[in-house]
């Protein structure tokens, strides 16, 4: 076996089987043989058998193994025949219906005739190589043994291998250079029979089909191992290759990985679209998933038992869409709690710091904890959790939150207390003010009441004054009538000593008055404010400096 890439059709491999001569008379085992070109039969697409000289009689005795292909090869037409043995065998030229499904399992069959040395033509008439394989597989009319002996493989041949194909080459170099045939370069091989294998090689190349089996399934690497497994095993076992029960396992084979196939395409789209914002988004994507699946299998699945492999594809799916429901929701919390976690770790950070531990500081915590809540709102694409992954983000966080709040109570509490002293103290302030200004008012009328007391004294010692002049007056000119103008220059010392402003206060008449006057309003004075007993200080030491005197007030 040899496995080359195709030279004609890209993406296709070209395997080559070599039986290694049939009927070789060192290895002596026609049975052998037998199973050999029964193999080559089942697994090709082209089967190639090369003879020598001419097709002649003895050429078609070399194909007797065509005669056992129907003894070797058993074909069921009949679901309820899948499972029974095949007691009898069927004959050659059998028109039974499982003659006629064997070609769809037999290859295209050509005939390669080496070193052809006759003239392609019949009765003095130009054929071509097809007709003249055809012309060798001609039936004879009759019935006797001889005709049929003669007729059996030529009619095994045509039934078997409707689309048939000739080729024939001639001597490819001289009789002396043959014995070294593989050693000879191109140039030395006779012209004639390179355009023949070159024409040759190009109907392999471009005409033969990929190996299919019934249902139009093209035999992959993997199928052509199944395959020659499932008939090897029933060789090895003594019983006859089916080709339905072959299909049937391959089939199984087949269906069972495209079931798979459908399943992990399922899967693999299903979470590319997750999540998904809304539960109908979840529906129509399983929908459009579903019947991608489908299609999928469908184009890669056998017709043998696809009923029962669809049926469980779509008992996987319908357990893959609960799963895939679950995982939604799954997604789309965890992706939601991510998104949260990245937005609130500035907020995080704040209380860490110690931002919202201060007056107000709930207040201001939760306005900022509600702008990021919008802020993660307006995102999309956080599936069908979006809101019950917050509630569980924020319940998390209720515990901070009372602590923040719990603090801010406190400090409330502490800067109520602050405001209440504060509003005592600014009411005894307030009060002592009014007392202040109460007593200043009281201060303004005794002072009031002072200026008239000393705008009456002032009064009293000018009319006093005015009167003692008068008084004055009137003495000097009486005296002046009775004295002389000597005496008049003479004064009394009594007088003169009575008139110093240096004297004692108690002996000045003019203010004995005074100091009994305030002495009376003293009391008064005094006892109610300071500032009346200041003001009595400066106003007694005015006349002190008048009068010189230390009376002691």
């Amino acid at each position: 076996m040899w496995c080359v890439p195709h030279p004609c059709k890209p993406g296709h491999t070209l395997v080559l089987l070599d039986t290694e001569g049939l009927g070789d008379t060192e290895k002596g085992d026609t049975e052998n043989d037998t199973w050999i070109f029964v193999l080559a039969v089942l697994l090709s697409s082209t089967l190639i058998y090369n003879s020598k000289g001419t097709i002649d009689q003895q050429a078609m005795d070399n194909l007797h193994y065509v005669l056992k292909l129907s003894e070797c090869v058993q074909v069921k037409t009949a679901p309820e025949e899948a499972g029974a043995e095949q007691a009898g065998t069927e004959q050659a030229g059998d028109e039974q219906p499982g003659s006629d499904r064997r070609t769809l399992f037999f290859p295209t069959f050509v005939w390669a005739v080496r070193d052809f040395t006759l003239q392609l033509e019949v009765d003095g008439k130009e054929i071509s190589e097809d007709e003249y394989l055809e012309n060798a597989l001609k039936l004879k009319d009759g019935s006797s043994q001889e005709v049929q002996s003669y007729n059996q493989l030529r009619e095994c041949i045509r039934q078997l291998f409707p689309e048939r194909k000739c080729f024939v080459f001639d001597q490819p170099a001289r009789k002396k250079d043959l014995p070294r045939l593989e050693e000879l370069p191109d140039d030395m091989l006779d012209p004639e029979f390179q355009q023949q294998v070159e024409r040759f090689c190009s109907y392999i190349g471009q005409n033969c089909p990929p190996k299919t089996i019934p249902g139009g399934h093209e035999i992959t690497g993997s199928r052509l191992g199944t395959l020659a497994v499932s008939y090897v095993e029933a060789i090895r076992r003594g019983a006859v290759p089916c080709l339905e029960s072959a299909v049937l396992a391959l089939a199984e084979i087949e269906n069972s990985a495209a079931l798979k196939e459908a399943v992990a395409l399922y899967q693999s789209q299903m979470e590319q679209g997750l999540p998904t914002e809304t539960t109908q988004e979840l529906l129509e994507l399983h929908a459009r998933c579903e019947e991608e699946a489908k299609r999928l299998f469908t184009a890669r699945a056998f017709e043998e038992s696809r009923e029962r492999f669809q049926a469980e594809l779509t008992v996987q799916l319908e357990a893959l869409k609960e799963h895939f429901w679950m995982r939604n929701e799954r997604v789309s919390h965890e992706k939601c709690t991510a998104t949260l976690q990245e937005l609130f770790q500035d907020l995080d950070r704040r209380i860490n710091d110690g931002v919202y531990f201060m007056l107000g500081g709930y207040q201001r915590f939760q306005r900022d904890q509600q702008a990021l809540v919008e802020q993660y709102r307006k995102l999309p694409g956080k599936g069908v959790k979006a809101d019950a992954a917050l509630q569980d983000f924020l319940q998390k966080r209720e515990s901070m939150a009372r602590t923040i709040l719990k603090v801010d109570h406190e400090l409330t509490e502490k800067e109520e207390q602050i405001e209440n002293l504060k509003a005592q103290y600014e009411r005894a302030e307030q009060e002592r003010e009014a007392e202040r200004k109460r007593l200043d008012e009281r201060e303004v009328e005794n002072l009031k009441t002072l200026l008239k007391l000393l705008n009456d004294m002032k009064a009293r010692r000018r009319k006093k004054r005015e009167e003692k002049e008068n008084k004055n007056d009137h003495q000097s000119k009486d005296q002046d009538k009775k004295s002389t103008s000597g005496s008049e220059k003479k004064s009394n010392p009594e007088d003169q000593q009575n008139s110093k402003p240096g004297g004692k206060s108690g002996d000045c008449p003019r203010y004995k008055m005074w100091f009994e006057l305030l002495e009376r309003t003293y009391e008064i004075l005094v006892k109610q404010s300071p500032l009346s007993s200041l003001i009595y200080e400066i106003v007694m030491a005015f006349f002190r400096s008048r009068t010189g005197t230390k009376r002691d007030v």
